[in-house]
Protein backbone atom coordinates (compact mmCIF):
# COMPACT_ATOMS: atom_id res chain seq x y z
CA UNK A 1 0.00 0.00 0.00
CA UNK A 2 1.64 3.28 -1.08
CA UNK A 3 2.12 5.97 1.53
CA UNK A 4 -0.44 8.80 1.13
CA UNK A 5 0.73 12.32 0.23
CA UNK A 6 -0.05 15.50 2.14
CA UNK A 7 -1.69 18.03 -0.19
CA UNK A 8 -2.67 21.67 0.33
CA UNK A 9 -4.32 23.84 -2.29
CA UNK A 10 -4.55 27.64 -2.34
CA UNK A 11 -4.60 28.14 1.44
CA UNK A 12 -5.65 31.53 2.79
CA UNK A 13 -5.58 32.38 6.50
CA UNK A 14 -5.92 35.78 8.19
CA UNK A 15 -5.24 36.49 11.86
CA UNK A 16 -5.85 39.80 13.62
CA UNK A 17 -6.78 41.51 10.37
CA UNK A 18 -3.50 40.48 8.69
CA UNK A 19 -3.31 37.88 5.92
CA UNK A 20 -0.73 35.33 7.08
CA UNK A 21 -1.20 32.71 4.35
CA UNK A 22 -2.06 34.02 0.92
CA UNK A 23 -2.84 31.31 -1.61
CA UNK A 24 -0.20 28.76 -0.52
CA UNK A 25 -0.21 25.33 -2.19
CA UNK A 26 1.94 22.40 -1.16
CA UNK A 27 2.54 18.83 -2.31
CA UNK A 28 4.43 16.73 0.22
CA UNK A 29 4.98 13.25 -1.18
CA UNK A 30 6.26 10.23 0.78
CA UNK A 31 10.01 10.30 1.20
CA UNK A 32 10.16 14.10 1.04
CA UNK A 33 11.25 16.05 4.11
CA UNK A 34 10.33 19.69 3.59
CA UNK A 35 11.81 22.52 5.64
CA UNK A 36 9.84 25.75 6.12
CA UNK A 37 12.04 28.80 6.67
CA UNK A 38 11.52 32.55 6.85
CA UNK A 39 11.29 35.47 9.23
CA UNK A 40 9.17 35.25 12.37
CA UNK A 41 5.58 36.05 11.49
CA UNK A 42 5.62 34.85 7.86
CA UNK A 43 3.27 31.97 8.70
CA UNK A 44 5.38 28.85 9.36
CA UNK A 45 3.51 27.79 12.50
CA UNK A 46 0.17 28.89 11.04
CA UNK A 47 0.76 26.74 7.96
CA UNK A 48 1.60 23.72 10.12
CA UNK A 49 -1.55 24.18 12.20
CA UNK A 50 -3.70 24.40 9.06
CA UNK A 51 -2.01 21.33 7.56
CA UNK A 52 -2.61 19.45 10.81
CA UNK A 53 -6.30 20.41 10.94
CA UNK A 54 -5.90 22.30 14.22
CA UNK A 55 -6.80 25.55 12.46
CA UNK A 56 -9.28 25.96 9.61
CA UNK A 57 -8.22 28.02 6.57
CA UNK A 58 -10.38 30.92 5.41
CA UNK A 59 -10.11 29.44 1.92
CA UNK A 60 -8.44 26.49 0.27
CA UNK A 61 -8.28 22.81 1.16
CA UNK A 62 -6.01 20.20 2.73
CA UNK A 63 -5.89 16.46 2.05
CA UNK A 64 -4.03 14.71 4.86
CA UNK A 65 -3.32 11.09 5.83
CA UNK A 66 -5.58 9.85 8.65
CA UNK A 67 -2.62 9.02 10.91
CA UNK A 68 -0.89 12.39 10.56
CA UNK A 69 1.16 13.41 13.60
CA UNK A 70 1.76 16.95 14.82
CA UNK A 71 4.20 17.74 17.60
CA UNK A 72 1.99 20.29 19.34
CA UNK A 73 -1.03 18.04 19.60
CA UNK A 74 0.69 14.92 20.80
CA UNK A 75 0.30 15.53 24.54
CA UNK A 76 -3.46 15.40 25.23
CA UNK A 77 -2.83 14.20 28.77
CA UNK A 78 -3.37 15.56 32.27
CA UNK A 79 -0.34 16.31 34.41
CA UNK A 80 -1.20 13.16 36.38
CA UNK A 81 -0.66 10.96 33.30
CA UNK A 82 2.50 8.85 33.31
CA UNK A 83 5.30 8.34 30.80
CA UNK A 84 4.07 4.74 30.43
CA UNK A 85 0.60 5.99 29.39
CA UNK A 86 2.10 8.26 26.73
CA UNK A 87 4.17 5.40 25.33
CA UNK A 88 1.23 2.98 25.40
CA UNK A 89 -0.73 5.40 23.21
CA UNK A 90 2.25 5.83 20.90
CA UNK A 91 2.52 2.03 20.55
CA UNK A 92 -1.22 1.46 20.16
CA UNK A 93 -1.27 1.45 16.33
CA UNK A 94 1.72 -0.92 16.09
CA UNK A 95 0.10 -3.31 18.56
CA UNK A 96 -3.18 -3.12 16.64
CA UNK A 97 -1.27 -4.05 13.47
CA UNK A 98 0.17 -7.17 15.10
CA UNK A 99 -3.13 -8.18 16.67
CA UNK A 100 -4.96 -7.76 13.36
CA UNK A 101 -2.33 -9.78 11.51
CA UNK A 102 -2.77 -12.59 14.05
CA UNK A 103 -6.56 -12.50 13.61
CA UNK A 104 -6.39 -12.46 9.81
CA UNK A 105 -3.83 -15.26 9.85
CA UNK A 106 -6.12 -17.43 11.95
CA UNK A 107 -9.05 -16.75 9.63
CA UNK A 108 -6.98 -17.59 6.56
CA UNK A 109 -6.06 -20.90 8.16
CA UNK A 110 -9.76 -21.72 8.62
CA UNK A 111 -11.07 -20.52 5.23
CA UNK A 112 -10.32 -22.87 2.29
CA UNK A 113 -8.45 -21.45 -0.70
CA UNK A 114 -11.45 -22.03 -2.98
CA UNK A 115 -13.82 -20.16 -0.67
CA UNK A 116 -15.18 -16.87 -2.21
CA UNK A 117 -13.99 -14.92 0.86
CA UNK A 118 -10.45 -16.23 0.82
CA UNK A 119 -9.13 -13.63 -1.66
CA UNK A 120 -10.62 -10.76 0.35
CA UNK A 121 -8.86 -12.08 3.45
CA UNK A 122 -5.58 -12.34 1.53
CA UNK A 123 -5.91 -8.73 0.32
CA UNK A 124 -6.68 -7.49 3.83
CA UNK A 125 -3.70 -9.43 5.23
CA UNK A 126 -1.34 -8.04 2.56
CA UNK A 127 -2.51 -4.47 3.19
CA UNK A 128 -2.11 -4.76 6.95
CA UNK A 129 1.27 -6.46 6.52
CA UNK A 130 2.57 -3.60 4.37
CA UNK A 131 1.31 -1.07 6.93
CA UNK A 132 3.02 -2.98 9.75
CA UNK A 133 6.25 -3.09 7.77
CA UNK A 134 6.13 0.69 7.17
CA UNK A 135 5.58 1.25 10.89
CA UNK A 136 8.11 -1.43 11.82
CA UNK A 137 5.46 -2.69 14.22
CA UNK A 138 7.37 -5.81 15.26
CA UNK A 139 10.21 -3.59 16.49
CA UNK A 140 8.04 -0.97 18.19
CA UNK A 141 8.82 -1.78 21.84
CA UNK A 142 12.57 -1.93 21.23
CA UNK A 143 12.31 1.29 19.20
CA UNK A 144 10.47 3.01 22.08
CA UNK A 145 13.35 2.23 24.46
CA UNK A 146 15.88 3.39 21.86
CA UNK A 147 14.05 6.67 21.23
CA UNK A 148 13.73 7.46 24.94
CA UNK A 149 17.46 6.88 25.39
CA UNK A 150 18.28 8.98 22.33
CA UNK A 151 16.28 11.91 23.70
CA UNK A 152 17.73 11.69 27.21
CA UNK A 153 14.62 10.20 28.84
CA UNK A 154 15.73 6.58 29.16
CA UNK A 155 16.56 6.82 32.88
CA UNK A 156 13.10 8.12 33.82
CA UNK A 157 10.78 5.70 35.62
CA UNK A 158 7.72 4.71 33.51
CA UNK A 159 5.34 5.73 36.32
CA UNK A 160 6.76 9.26 36.49
CA UNK A 161 4.02 11.84 35.88
CA UNK A 162 4.09 14.56 33.24
CA UNK A 163 3.61 17.16 35.95
CA UNK A 164 7.01 16.25 37.40
CA UNK A 165 8.78 16.94 34.08
CA UNK A 166 10.16 20.29 32.93
CA UNK A 167 8.72 21.96 29.83
CA UNK A 168 11.72 20.84 27.78
CA UNK A 169 11.37 17.25 29.01
CA UNK A 170 7.66 17.18 28.13
CA UNK A 171 8.52 18.47 24.66
CA UNK A 172 11.09 15.71 24.22
CA UNK A 173 8.57 13.11 25.37
CA UNK A 174 6.06 14.40 22.81
CA UNK A 175 8.70 14.13 20.10
CA UNK A 176 9.62 10.63 21.30
CA UNK A 177 5.98 9.53 21.05
CA UNK A 178 5.84 10.70 17.44
CA UNK A 179 9.05 8.94 16.48
CA UNK A 180 7.79 5.74 18.08
CA UNK A 181 4.48 5.98 16.20
CA UNK A 182 6.10 6.57 12.77
CA UNK A 183 3.01 8.20 11.20
CA UNK A 184 2.83 8.46 7.40
CA UNK A 185 2.95 12.28 7.66
CA UNK A 186 4.76 14.15 10.42
CA UNK A 187 4.57 17.91 11.13
CA UNK A 188 7.18 19.43 13.45
CA UNK A 189 7.55 22.98 14.77
CA UNK A 190 11.10 23.78 15.95
CA UNK A 191 11.79 20.16 17.01
CA UNK A 192 15.39 20.76 18.10
CA UNK A 193 14.55 23.39 20.71
CA UNK A 194 15.90 22.21 24.09
CA UNK A 195 17.92 19.39 22.47
CA UNK A 196 21.66 19.00 22.99
CA UNK A 197 23.94 18.05 20.10
CA UNK A 198 23.59 14.32 20.64
CA UNK A 199 19.81 14.36 20.87
CA UNK A 200 19.50 16.60 17.80
CA UNK A 201 21.72 14.25 15.77
CA UNK A 202 19.60 11.30 16.95
CA UNK A 203 16.37 13.00 15.80
CA UNK A 204 17.95 13.77 12.42
CA UNK A 205 18.84 10.09 11.97
CA UNK A 206 15.33 8.98 12.93
CA UNK A 207 13.64 11.39 10.52
CA UNK A 208 15.87 10.39 7.61
CA UNK A 209 14.75 6.78 8.17
CA UNK A 210 11.01 7.55 7.97
CA UNK A 211 9.32 6.34 4.74
CA UNK A 212 6.55 8.94 4.90
CA UNK A 213 6.31 12.73 4.67
CA UNK A 214 7.93 15.23 7.03
CA UNK A 215 7.19 18.98 7.07
CA UNK A 216 9.22 20.94 9.60
CA UNK A 217 9.48 24.61 10.54
CA UNK A 218 12.91 25.35 11.97
CA UNK A 219 15.58 28.00 12.50
CA UNK A 220 18.17 25.26 13.07
CA UNK A 221 20.32 25.40 9.95
CA UNK A 222 22.36 22.31 10.88
CA UNK A 223 19.12 20.35 11.29
CA UNK A 224 17.72 21.61 7.97
CA UNK A 225 20.96 20.66 6.27
CA UNK A 226 20.99 17.15 7.73
CA UNK A 227 17.30 16.29 7.17
CA UNK A 228 15.65 18.19 4.33
CA UNK A 229 15.13 17.07 0.74
CA UNK A 230 13.37 20.38 -0.04
CA UNK A 231 13.29 23.88 1.47
CA UNK A 232 10.37 26.33 1.13
CA UNK A 233 11.22 29.99 1.73
CA UNK A 234 8.08 31.71 3.04
CA UNK A 235 9.60 35.20 3.07
CA UNK A 236 7.62 37.55 0.78
CA UNK A 237 8.54 37.23 -2.90
CA UNK A 238 7.02 38.52 -6.14
CA UNK A 239 5.72 35.10 -7.17
CA UNK A 240 4.92 33.86 -3.66
CA UNK A 241 6.80 31.24 -1.58
CA UNK A 242 9.63 29.54 -3.46
CA UNK A 243 10.48 25.83 -3.16
CA UNK A 244 14.11 24.80 -3.52
CA UNK A 245 15.26 21.24 -4.09
CA UNK A 246 17.90 19.86 -1.74
CA UNK A 247 19.03 20.56 1.81
CA UNK A 248 19.99 23.87 3.42
CA UNK A 249 23.43 23.96 1.76
CA UNK A 250 21.78 23.51 -1.64
CA UNK A 251 19.30 26.27 -0.76
CA UNK A 252 22.18 28.62 0.10
CA UNK A 253 23.93 27.88 -3.19
CA UNK A 254 20.74 28.60 -5.14
CA UNK A 255 20.11 31.80 -3.17
CA UNK A 256 23.67 32.98 -3.85
CA UNK A 257 23.20 32.34 -7.56
CA UNK A 258 19.88 34.24 -7.46
CA UNK A 259 21.55 37.15 -5.68
CA UNK A 260 24.37 37.27 -8.24
CA UNK A 261 21.85 37.26 -11.12
CA UNK A 262 19.84 40.01 -9.40
CA UNK A 263 22.94 42.17 -8.80
CA UNK A 264 24.15 41.64 -12.38
CA UNK A 265 20.75 42.48 -13.86
CA UNK A 266 20.42 45.57 -11.66
CA UNK A 267 23.91 46.80 -12.58
CA UNK A 268 23.34 46.26 -16.32
CA UNK A 269 19.99 48.03 -16.15
CA UNK A 270 21.47 50.98 -14.24
CA UNK A 271 24.15 51.29 -16.91
CA UNK A 272 21.51 51.30 -19.63
CA UNK A 273 19.42 53.86 -17.75
CA UNK A 274 22.41 56.17 -17.36
CA UNK A 275 23.27 55.80 -21.05
CA UNK A 276 19.68 56.54 -22.09
CA UNK A 277 19.48 59.59 -19.81
CA UNK A 278 22.73 60.91 -21.24
CA UNK A 279 21.68 60.11 -24.79
CA UNK A 280 18.29 61.74 -24.41
CA UNK A 281 19.78 64.83 -22.72
CA UNK A 282 22.72 65.36 -25.10
CA UNK A 283 20.75 64.61 -28.27
CA UNK A 284 17.91 66.84 -27.18
CA UNK A 285 20.40 69.66 -26.79
CA UNK A 286 21.69 69.03 -30.34
CA UNK A 287 18.19 69.27 -31.78
CA UNK A 288 17.38 72.53 -29.99
CA UNK A 289 15.70 75.03 -32.36
CA UNK A 290 18.20 77.86 -31.79
CA UNK A 291 21.26 75.77 -32.70
CA UNK A 292 23.33 77.82 -35.14
CA UNK A 293 24.46 76.42 -38.51
CA UNK A 294 28.08 75.44 -38.94
CA UNK A 295 30.34 76.92 -41.65
CA UNK A 296 30.43 73.77 -43.77
CA UNK A 297 26.64 73.56 -44.06
CA UNK A 298 26.50 76.74 -46.24
CA UNK A 299 23.83 76.58 -48.98
CA UNK A 300 22.53 73.10 -48.03
CA UNK A 301 21.74 74.17 -44.53
CA UNK A 302 17.96 74.17 -44.76
CA UNK A 303 17.57 70.84 -46.55
CA UNK A 304 20.25 68.85 -44.78
CA UNK A 305 19.56 70.50 -41.43
CA UNK A 306 15.88 69.58 -41.56
CA UNK A 307 16.65 65.98 -42.40
CA UNK A 308 19.29 65.68 -39.66
CA UNK A 309 17.02 67.31 -37.12
CA UNK A 310 14.27 64.82 -37.96
CA UNK A 311 16.68 61.91 -37.44
CA UNK A 312 17.91 63.34 -34.16
CA UNK A 313 14.36 64.02 -33.01
CA UNK A 314 13.45 60.41 -33.74
CA UNK A 315 16.43 59.20 -31.70
CA UNK A 316 15.40 61.49 -28.84
CA UNK A 317 11.85 60.14 -28.90
CA UNK A 318 13.07 56.52 -29.01
CA UNK A 319 15.56 57.05 -26.18
CA UNK A 320 12.97 58.88 -24.09
CA UNK A 321 10.35 56.18 -24.65
CA UNK A 322 12.82 53.41 -23.75
CA UNK A 323 13.92 55.38 -20.70
CA UNK A 324 10.33 55.81 -19.50
CA UNK A 325 9.61 52.08 -20.01
CA UNK A 326 12.73 51.05 -18.09
CA UNK A 327 12.09 53.48 -15.22
CA UNK A 328 8.52 52.21 -14.83
CA UNK A 329 9.52 48.57 -14.55
CA UNK A 330 13.12 48.78 -13.40
CA UNK A 331 14.66 46.09 -11.21
CA UNK A 332 14.71 46.99 -7.52
CA UNK A 333 18.11 47.45 -5.95
CA UNK A 334 19.17 44.28 -4.07
CA UNK A 335 18.95 44.86 -0.28
CA UNK A 336 22.33 45.38 1.28
CA UNK A 337 23.44 42.51 3.53
CA UNK A 338 24.16 43.21 7.18
CA UNK A 339 27.62 44.63 7.78
CA UNK A 340 29.56 45.73 10.86
CA UNK A 341 31.27 48.67 9.17
CA UNK A 342 34.15 50.41 10.92
CA UNK A 343 33.56 54.04 11.85
CA UNK A 344 36.08 56.82 12.15
CA UNK A 345 35.56 57.51 15.82
CA UNK A 346 35.83 53.84 16.77
CA UNK A 347 38.74 53.01 14.49
CA UNK A 348 40.63 55.82 16.22
CA UNK A 349 40.73 53.86 19.50
CA UNK A 350 44.44 53.07 19.56
CA UNK A 351 45.63 52.30 23.05
CA UNK A 352 48.47 49.81 23.25
CA UNK A 353 47.33 47.05 20.87
CA UNK A 354 49.92 44.74 22.38
CA UNK A 355 47.82 44.70 25.55
CA UNK A 356 44.46 42.86 25.59
CA UNK A 357 41.24 44.86 25.62
CA UNK A 358 40.07 42.78 28.58
CA UNK A 359 42.03 40.41 30.79
CA UNK A 360 40.50 38.00 33.33
CA UNK A 361 42.41 35.99 35.93
CA UNK A 362 41.00 33.59 38.53
CA UNK A 363 37.50 34.96 37.96
CA UNK A 364 34.63 33.48 39.99
CA UNK A 365 30.92 34.16 40.12
CA UNK A 366 29.69 31.73 42.80
CA UNK A 367 27.36 29.11 41.36
CA UNK A 368 27.66 30.52 37.83
CA UNK A 369 31.22 30.81 36.53
CA UNK A 370 34.74 29.66 37.34
CA UNK A 371 37.49 30.72 34.92
CA UNK A 372 41.24 30.58 35.50
CA UNK A 373 42.15 33.07 32.79
CA UNK A 374 41.11 34.74 29.52
CA UNK A 375 42.48 37.55 27.36
CA UNK A 376 40.58 39.27 24.54
CA UNK A 377 42.75 41.12 22.02
CA UNK A 378 41.75 44.13 19.93
CA UNK A 379 40.94 42.03 16.84
CA UNK A 380 39.85 38.79 18.49
CA UNK A 381 37.12 36.50 17.20
CA UNK A 382 36.21 34.30 20.17
CA UNK A 383 33.47 31.69 20.38
CA UNK A 384 32.27 30.63 23.85
CA UNK A 385 30.55 27.23 24.00
CA UNK A 386 29.30 24.90 26.72
CA UNK A 387 26.12 23.30 27.98
CA UNK A 388 23.20 25.11 29.57
CA UNK A 389 24.29 26.47 32.94
CA UNK A 390 28.00 26.41 32.10
CA UNK A 391 28.23 30.20 32.47
CA UNK A 392 28.32 31.53 28.89
CA UNK A 393 25.95 34.45 29.55
CA UNK A 394 27.66 35.12 32.88
CA UNK A 395 31.06 35.41 31.19
CA UNK A 396 29.71 37.93 28.67
CA UNK A 397 28.16 39.98 31.47
CA UNK A 398 31.52 40.03 33.29
CA UNK A 399 33.36 41.08 30.10
CA UNK A 400 30.78 43.85 29.61
CA UNK A 401 31.28 45.13 33.16
CA UNK A 402 27.63 44.50 34.01
CA UNK A 403 28.32 41.81 36.62
CA UNK A 404 30.82 41.99 39.47
CA UNK A 405 33.10 38.99 39.86
CA UNK A 406 35.71 37.76 42.28
CA UNK A 407 39.26 37.78 40.92
CA UNK A 408 41.09 40.13 38.58
CA UNK A 409 39.31 41.93 35.71
CA UNK A 410 41.34 44.51 33.73
CA UNK A 411 40.10 46.65 30.83
CA UNK A 412 41.75 49.22 28.60
CA UNK A 413 40.62 52.76 29.30
CA UNK A 414 37.81 54.40 27.30
CA UNK A 415 36.75 51.00 26.02
CA UNK A 416 33.41 51.00 24.18
CA UNK A 417 31.59 47.73 24.87
CA UNK A 418 28.32 46.58 23.30
CA UNK A 419 26.32 43.60 24.53
CA UNK A 420 23.47 41.87 22.72
CA UNK A 421 21.79 40.07 25.61
CA UNK A 422 19.30 37.22 25.27
CA UNK A 423 16.62 39.30 27.01
CA UNK A 424 16.26 42.59 25.15
CA UNK A 425 14.85 45.47 27.24
CA UNK A 426 14.38 49.09 26.16
CA UNK A 427 13.92 52.06 28.47
CA UNK A 428 10.57 53.14 26.99
CA UNK A 429 8.20 50.56 25.47
CA UNK A 430 5.84 53.32 24.29
CA UNK A 431 8.44 54.91 21.99
CA UNK A 432 8.37 53.96 18.34
CA UNK A 433 11.13 51.91 16.77
CA UNK A 434 12.30 54.92 14.75
CA UNK A 435 12.39 57.24 17.78
CA UNK A 436 14.19 54.66 19.91
CA UNK A 437 16.85 54.26 17.21
CA UNK A 438 17.35 58.02 16.73
CA UNK A 439 17.41 58.85 20.45
CA UNK A 440 19.85 56.04 21.22
CA UNK A 441 22.31 56.96 18.45
CA UNK A 442 21.80 60.68 18.18
CA UNK A 443 20.35 62.49 15.18
CA UNK A 444 23.61 62.75 13.21
CA UNK A 445 24.53 59.08 13.54
CA UNK A 446 20.98 57.89 12.82
CA UNK A 447 20.97 60.02 9.67
CA UNK A 448 24.36 58.66 8.59
CA UNK A 449 23.25 55.04 9.09
CA UNK A 450 19.46 54.96 8.49
CA UNK A 451 17.67 52.09 10.22
CA UNK A 452 15.91 51.20 6.98
CA UNK A 453 19.29 50.63 5.29
CA UNK A 454 20.26 47.78 7.62
CA UNK A 455 17.63 45.29 6.47
CA UNK A 456 16.81 44.23 10.02
CA UNK A 457 13.27 45.59 10.32
CA UNK A 458 10.50 46.18 7.82
CA UNK A 459 9.62 49.77 6.96
CA UNK A 460 6.05 49.16 8.18
CA UNK A 461 7.35 48.34 11.69
CA UNK A 462 9.42 51.50 12.19
CA UNK A 463 6.43 53.48 13.44
CA UNK A 464 5.26 50.81 15.90
CA UNK A 465 5.86 51.12 19.66
CA UNK A 466 8.78 48.98 20.83
CA UNK A 467 6.48 47.24 23.30
CA UNK A 468 4.39 45.88 20.42
CA UNK A 469 7.33 44.13 18.75
CA UNK A 470 7.94 40.39 18.91
CA UNK A 471 10.96 39.03 20.79
CA UNK A 472 12.78 38.57 17.50
CA UNK A 473 12.00 42.09 16.32
CA UNK A 474 13.26 43.60 19.58
CA UNK A 475 16.50 41.66 19.24
CA UNK A 476 16.89 42.92 15.68
CA UNK A 477 16.44 46.51 16.89
CA UNK A 478 19.09 45.97 19.57
CA UNK A 479 21.37 44.47 16.93
CA UNK A 480 20.74 47.46 14.64
CA UNK A 481 22.00 49.82 17.36
CA UNK A 482 25.23 47.81 17.58
CA UNK A 483 25.62 47.60 13.80
CA UNK A 484 25.11 51.34 13.37
CA UNK A 485 27.86 52.21 15.86
CA UNK A 486 30.14 49.21 16.36
CA UNK A 487 31.96 49.16 19.71
CA UNK A 488 35.57 48.20 20.31
CA UNK A 489 34.37 45.01 22.02
CA UNK A 490 31.17 43.43 20.73
CA UNK A 491 29.56 40.71 22.88
CA UNK A 492 26.78 38.60 21.35
CA UNK A 493 24.79 36.20 23.53
CA UNK A 494 23.07 33.54 21.35
CA UNK A 495 22.85 36.03 18.45
CA UNK A 496 21.05 33.63 16.10
CA UNK A 497 18.11 33.05 18.46
CA UNK A 498 14.84 34.37 16.99
CA UNK A 499 16.47 35.28 13.67
CA UNK A 500 15.61 33.75 10.32
CA UNK A 501 18.22 31.45 8.74
CA UNK A 502 18.92 34.06 6.03
CA UNK A 503 19.62 36.78 8.58
CA UNK A 504 21.75 34.38 10.64
CA UNK A 505 23.90 33.72 7.56
CA UNK A 506 24.32 37.44 6.90
CA UNK A 507 25.13 38.06 10.57
CA UNK A 508 27.85 35.38 10.53
CA UNK A 509 29.40 36.89 7.40
CA UNK A 510 29.26 40.33 9.02
CA UNK A 511 31.15 39.09 12.09
CA UNK A 512 34.22 38.59 9.93
CA UNK A 513 34.22 42.23 8.81
CA UNK A 514 33.84 43.92 12.18
CA UNK A 515 36.34 46.61 13.16
CA UNK A 516 37.00 45.46 16.73
CA UNK A 517 36.92 42.37 18.91
CA UNK A 518 33.89 40.08 18.84
CA UNK A 519 32.97 37.47 21.45
CA UNK A 520 30.03 35.17 20.68
CA UNK A 521 28.34 32.75 23.08
CA UNK A 522 26.30 30.22 21.13
CA UNK A 523 24.84 26.71 21.08
CA UNK A 524 24.07 27.06 17.33
CA UNK A 525 25.60 23.97 15.68
CA UNK A 526 25.80 25.57 12.22
CA UNK A 527 27.63 28.64 13.56
CA UNK A 528 29.98 26.52 15.67
CA UNK A 529 30.91 24.24 12.76
CA UNK A 530 31.82 27.19 10.53
CA UNK A 531 33.58 29.34 13.15
CA UNK A 532 37.01 30.56 11.96
CA UNK A 533 38.32 32.16 15.16
CA UNK A 534 39.31 30.99 18.62
CA UNK A 535 37.03 28.89 20.80
CA UNK A 536 36.79 28.22 24.53
CA UNK A 537 34.44 25.69 26.08
CA UNK A 538 33.07 26.26 29.57
CA UNK A 539 32.41 23.21 31.72
CA UNK A 540 29.70 23.26 34.34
Amino acid sequence: MPQPALLAHDLVRSLGGRRILDGISLTASPGHRIGLIGENGVGKSTLLRVLAGMDEPDAGSVTRPPDLGFLHQEMPYDTDATIAAVLDEALREAREDLAELDRLGEELARVPADDPGHQALLDAYAQRLEQAQDRESWDADRRAALVLDGLGLGAFEPDRTLGSLSGGQRGRLALAALLVRRPSALLLDEPTNHLDDGAAAFVEEQLRALPGTVVVASHDRAFLDAVCTDVIDLDPAVDGPVRYGGNYSAYLAQKRAERERWERRYAEEQEELEALRQSAGVTAHRVAPDRGRTDNEKMGYGHRGGRVQQQISRRVRNATRRLEDLERGQVAEPPRPLRFAATGELAAHSEDHARPLVSLRDVRVPGQLALDGLEVSATDRLLVTGGNGAGKSTLLAVLAGRLAAEGEVRRQGELAVGLLAQDTVFERDDRTVRDTYELSLGEARAEKVPLSSLGLLHEADLGRPVGHLSVGQRRRLALALLVARPPHLLLLDEPTNHLSPRLCDELEEALGTGPGAIVVASHDRWLRRRWQGREIRLVQ
